[in-house]
This record gives C-alpha cells, structure tokens and sequence, in this order.
C-alpha cells in the first residue's frame, strides 16, 4: 500500500527533483482504482461538468456539484492526496464568499487541498483562504473557467509579453503561499522557464516535459472520453473500446441464451408442487 502524499511533500520533491504524477476522479470506484495505482494525487476538477454532466464547458459546475462528486472521491482514496477544485462563482464574488466555500469543501467533503484559477486579481482572496487554514493550489496558463475571456481553448504565453506575465504570476502566487501551481496549454521553453523560478511544483498539463508534475484527466488518457481530444493528451489504454466491447458481448449472449450459464445461477432445488 501506498505512502498517502502530503502538503509538505509537494516542497520536499520540488528540492529533491522528484516527479509525480496526477490524474482526476469524480467517483468512487474511479478513486478506488487510483487509490490502488502509483498515482500520488486526485483532483475532483470542475472538468466533471464536462466529463460526467455532459455540459460544453466548466462554467455551470456548482459548489453542490463538487462537494457532491468530492465526497465518494475522498472515500474511494484513502491513500491519496485529494485536491478539489473551486468551480466558477465560488470564489469571484468577494473574498469573504471564496473562504466560505474553501471551509465547505474541507468540511463537507474531507479534501486536503483546494485549487482555484488566476492570478494577481486573486491574490487577496487566495492568501485569505490559506489564512484560514486551507492549503491552496493554484492554475495558471490557460484556466478553462475564463476560456471565453482568452479567446478559447488556446496556448497561453505563446510571445514574449505574456510568457513573462505567467512567470511573474507564478513568483507571485507562490509569495501569497499556495503550495504548487498547475500549469497548462504552455509552450514547452515557457513552463520550463517557470519551473526554475519557483521553489514549489509545478503541474503541467500540455506544458511539456520540463514541469515537476504530469496532469491529465483520466478518462483522457485511458481513452473513456470520446468528445474532444486536446492536442496534449496520450491515450495510455482503450478503455471505453473494451467498455462496448463487454457490453456488446453481454447483449450477444443474453439474446441467444449463452448467459446466464448454471454457474451464474442460483441451482437450489425448490419442491414448487406441494404449493399447489
């Protein structure tokens, strides 16, 4: 059995130079098959809206969402460390909302790590919830919650203006105490850039191979997802190929009698008669 991560080695590898890796659940039988891989962490991403809802974007994902998709995560994964993501309207509308929400997601849901998309316009918000006792990820890069706002689902820091933008804002998130920063749709020279100028981890996701951490979400990569396919994301396995494989086998055999087989049945015998 695993060693479950904690807050304090996400500094502890970063000095070490030590990767890791990190994938989502929303369920909790998904959790329970990462709590049994070599995956140290788990985030109930506001992807869920997408990926379990069907929705086009994160934008309608709700704190009752999260929190409800969150607890059955923390229960499947007892030996992994479970960041839960801050969905939009959670934390945009004052400072003194965003802490409320942080405490309802520890709270409610047992996570050990919230993470919420931005940069300096949340810097007030995010020194208040860590504050208060909440450790904070941030995310940075292209943040799908203001996809609209950047023009889409598009590479950030792609000139030389806004590469320097994410660096000073990657210094200046870990000066406000978040304890690692995902990073995502950069170009590989610019994550490499802010992984050297923070002492804390860095998670890339579509950020290439010089980040501290590799993100993708799980139905990705084990090809369960069928909608979109980032430009980023390897399918390590056919999941869902083997899923309608199974299921059409299941339909085959149920319509010509094949299943259920005596060994699948319950083969008691019953003196039916004598009730009539």
């Amino acid at each position: 059995m695993k060693t479950k991560f904690t807050v304090t080695d996400f500094k502890k590898y970063k000095k070490e130079g030590k990767k890791f890796s990190f994938v989502t659940a929303y369920d909790y039988t998904m959790a329970s098959i990462i709590n049994e891989s070599n995956c140290e962490i788990i985030l109930v991403g506001d992807s869920l809206g997408m990926v379990m809802l069907g929705y086009t974007s994160t934008t309608s994902v709700t704190m009752d969402d999260i929190i409800h998709h969150t607890k059955p995560v923390v229960k499947g994964a007892p030996d992994t460390f479970v960041i839960s993501d801050m969905p939009f309207g959670s934390y945009n509308t004052s400072v003194e909302k965003a802490v409320e929400n942080a405490n309802r997601l520890i709270k409610e849901t047992g996570c050990d790590c919230v993470k919420l998309e931005g940069g300096e316009e949340i810097i007030d918000t995010i020194k208040a919830i860590i504050n208060g006792g909440t450790a904070v990820v941030g995310h940075i890069g292209l943040t799908p919650q203001r996809a609209t706002q950047l023009g889409g689902f598009k590479v950030q820091g792609s000139t030389p203006e806004s590469a320097k933008n994410l660096i000073e804002t990657a210094v200046l998130l870990e000066k406000a105490g978040v304890i690692a920063i995902v990073l995502e749709c950069v170009p590989s020279v610019v994550a490499k850039r802010i992984t050297e100028s923070v002492s804390i981890p860095v998670l890339g996701i579509g950020a290439g191979k010089y980040v501290d951490c590799q993100v993708l979400v799980t139905q990705d990569l084990l090809g369960m997802y069928n909608d979109f396919k980032p430009k980023f994301v390897k399918r390590f396995a056919q999941i869902r190929n083997e899923m309608i494989k199974g299921l059409n086998q299941f339909h085959d055999e149920t319509l010509n009698g094949e299943f259920p087989t005596p060994e699948y049945s319950f083969n008691k015998e019953v003196e039916l008669d004598r009730l009539y």
